[in-house]
């Protein structure tokens, strides 16, 4: 892969990478040190990637490992409330979902995030994640169950 196709990529995949990094870490900083660092690398390992047509696929992979590295290297805690995993969206119909979301475990959070976020296919998302398939859709199936619920209680309340 050359330089320009590489940096075309790299800027095609931008905007998702850094919602992903945010979504893991929750943090603008810590995402975008975990974005360098996975381009650093992709950028390092770009010959071993065998068709282009997967790229997208494994450099989420690696941004998602980085961003467990700087997990495991920092060991903080950061409150949620503290951070908005997703910018509130203009509408307020939809305020309630995008706080649900936040408040749902990074386990079922993620999968949620880039299946219908970042609009990925199950196979790519569970690549990234590092799961296999059928675990993937286990895991968003619970998440959309935990989400449904949590707006239901959510719309009884008011």
């Amino acid at each position: 892969m050359d330089e320009q196709a590489f940096e075309e990529a790299v800027r095609r995949l931008e905007g998702r990478m850094y919602r992903t990094a945010v979504a893991i870490l929750w943090n603008d900083a810590d995402a975008a040190d975990a974005m360098q660092e996975c381009i650093l690398h992709a950028w390092q390992r770009r010959g071993s990637l065998r068709e282009a047509s997967k790229m997208d696929g494994w450099m989420m992979r690696i941004l998602v490992n980085e961003c467990r590295n700087i997990q495991r290297q920092r060991q903080r805690v950061t409150p949620m409330e503290d951070f908005s995993l997703i910018p509130a969206p203009e509408r307020d119909d939809m305020r309630e979902v995008y706080r649900a979301i936040s408040a749902l475990p990074e386990s079922l959070r993620l999968p949620l995030c880039l299946k219908y976020l970042e609009d990925l296919s199950e196979k790519e998302a569970a690549q990234a994640l590092g799961l296999t398939v059928t675990t993937f859709k286990s895991r968003l199936h619970r998440a959309r169950k935990l989400l449904r619920k949590s707006l239901d209680r959510e719309v009884t309340l008011e």
